[in-house]
């Protein structure tokens, strides 16, 4: 009498082994196409920033936030800044130049995004939900960064934070244009720079850091 097999055959084994290959193949593919656009989404937002302050510069003669005639030049509802040459206010603040910026951009048709200041969208967000801005590059961010701007981005996770710095500058957040700090970016003080380059680097991928970039 022939006794039934109840297991699996090595052909069988090998075509589930397979698939479950396939499958684990076709995750990693899936998370690496979205971690490689949540980077270029990143680095997008500091790029745009940048030619949106000075595409506002060259129209008005005046910065967003700023300035001192935005009502006559962007109309009603758009609020003066002081027209003192400088963009007040740390990147994530809650009021002020920094914060107005915003609005001034959108009602020049620069960016875009509400109008209103209270809305929960107004203040915008990375592709991590971490907050962008811009400061004045006098107001202390990371040690060692200098320019006339600075425009920093929150939460970037230290995988992120690598390839961004590759993208846009030096390859080093120690070093640059574009630096990373785990400290929280205040305009008061400046922070430390992480590294991620050599025996010294402390960038965590899991962690979380905000990065900055002078221009």
């Amino acid at each position: 009498m022939k006794v039934k097999s109840l297991g699996f055959t090595l052909i069988e084994l090998s075509i589930v082994l397979v698939i479950i290959g396939l499958l684990i193949g076709g995750v990693l593919k899936g998370q690496a196409l979205i971690d490689n656009a949540k980077v270029k989404n990143m680095a997008n937002d500091f790029r745009a920033i940048q030619t949106q302050i000075y595409a506002y510069q060259d129209k008005f003669k005046a910065l967003p936030g700023d300035d001192g005639a935005a009502v006559d030049h962007l109309g009603a509802g758009a609020g003066n800044g002081d027209g003192d040459g400088v963009i007040e206010g740390a990147y994530n603040a809650a009021a002020g130049e920094s914060f107005q910026m915003w609005k001034h951009l959108r009602m020049a048709q620069l960016a875009t995004g509400s109008l209103d200041t209270a809305a929960a969208g107004y203040l915008p967000v990375n592709a991590e939900s971490g907050r962008v801005g811009v400061q004045s590059g006098g107001l202390p961010s990371i040690t060692g960064l200098t320019g006339t701007y600075v425009i920093c981005s929150a939460r970037v996770a230290g995988k992120f934070v690598r390839q961004l710095d590759i993208l846009l500058d030096d390859g080093n957040t120690a070093s640059g244009s574009l630096m990373a700090t785990n400290g929280s970016v205040d305009g008061v003080t400046a922070q430390a720079a992480v590294t991620s380059t050599g025996d010294a680097q402390t960038i965590r991928d899991a962690s979380a850091y905000t990065v900055c970039m002078a221009f």
